[in-house]
């Protein structure tokens, strides 16, 4: 058995009898019955998955997976692909938006370079993982090996296991850096989802008119040289995907294996998403949608998956940002049920049938 098999065989329904227990417990709380509405459900999801009616998330970590894409060499970026390089160098100085809203939520953020175009100097917080210094064009054929896409898939549950094993996880959220990789998202999704180039190709990091029509050209292009297999998610990944996509994938399974909540940030995280569900539908479980991204695609591909956004704020950065804030969203409702006072604990009258609430 491989070991992403093993990894899908460990993911297993939620924990019933907890859900229900939780939603007891949240129907006994001093107020009206489900008046604090999605934080209520955020609740009861996280006590389903940990199997804990009284979860806690004081271990935070966001993961970063950093990736260059031979198809940037197409011009479907507004940024040259030095930016990813020298994005990771913030990310690990602590200047990135990541940074910022880790800080601000106590959230732990490991940057792994899974196929980063140069090398980086090692960091405590950056984890090498290098599968190749980019992927190939994917206009010119697929933009990796299926064996490149294992390793991507291993690489993302390999740095999860190793974190969780070493210092411990309550939730993870998955981001990204890799310029170009909102061209491979859309390619990925428009496999799997039968919708015009056009409707799912965004503008990226800023694109103008003529940019956004070269890059929906190059998708297309791409499509038709590689024709990858809507059946056959490891095939989509080889052809049209990224290394940091894989890595998403793979570590969004190793979380769900070991009952660990799953905050998945924009478009890109999403197109990993889209690969681990495709290899698990289980999986879906365990992610929370943090947000919905300005990129086109990003609605249809939550659609598709039937992930429901907590906010929509019209961001379009990456990194994780969106998942830091989903994950104060998430703690703010696990606090409701492990904090907040029940009726018979506050000496308070509890609900009637028929009471006021109910008119």
């Amino acid at each position: 058995m491989s070991k992403i098999d093993e990894v899908i065989q460990n993911i297993h329904p939620l924990n019933e009898e907890v859900l229900i227990k939780a939603q007891e417990k949240l129907n006994n709380l001093t107020k009206p019955k489900g008046s604090l509405g999605k934080l209520e459900e955020l609740a009861k999801r996280v006590a389903g998955i940990t199997g804990n009616l009284k979860p806690s998330l004081k271990k935070k970590v966001i993961f970063v997976f950093a990736a260059d894409h031979g198809v940037a060499k197409e011009g479907v970026s507004a940024y040259p692909q030095e930016v990813t390089y020298q994005m990771v160098y913030n990310f690990l100085k602590g200047g990135a938006g990541i940074n910022v809203l880790s800080r601000h939520i106590g959230a732990k953020v490991i940057v792994v370079d899974v196929g980063v175009a140069k090398d980086i100097n090692p960091h405590p917080n950056l984890r090498i993982k290098k599968i190749g210094y980019g992927t190939a064009n994917m206009t010119g054929g697929p933009a990796m090996s299926k064996k490149e896409a294992i390793q991507s898939i291993r690489t993302g549950i390999e740095v999860f296991e190793d974190e969780f094993n070493q210092n411990g996880i309550d939730i993870v959220g998955l981001g990204d850096m890799g310029i170009a990789n909102t061209t491979a998202s859309s390619a990925v999704l428009a496999t799997f989802r039968k919708e015009k180039i056009e409707n799912i190709t965004g503008r990226g990091t800023g694109l103008n008119n003529k940019g956004w029509m070269r890059k929906v050209e190059v998708i297309k292009k791409a499509l038709q040289v590689n024709l990858p297999d809507s059946e056959d998610p490891l095939d989509v990944l080889a052809k049209v995907g990224g290394y940091e996509i894989g890595a998403i994938a793979g570590c969004l399974l190793s979380a769900a294996s070991f009952k660990v909540p799953v905050v998945i940030d924009g478009f890109i995280s999403t197109a990993g998403a889209l690969i681990a569900l495709k290899l698990a539908p289980l999986s879906k479980d365990y992610v929370f949608a943090s947000h919905l991204s300005k990129e086109n695609g990003h609605r249809i591909a939550l659609d598709y998956l039937g992930l429901s956004p907590l906010l929509d704020l019209d961001l379009r950065l990456g990194e994780g940002t969106g998942a830091a804030l989903g994950i104060s969203l998430i703690e703010a409702g696990v606090k409701i049920l492990t904090q907040m006072a029940t009726f018979s604990e506050a000496g308070v009258s509890a609900r009637e049938e028929d009471s006021q609430y109910d008119k």
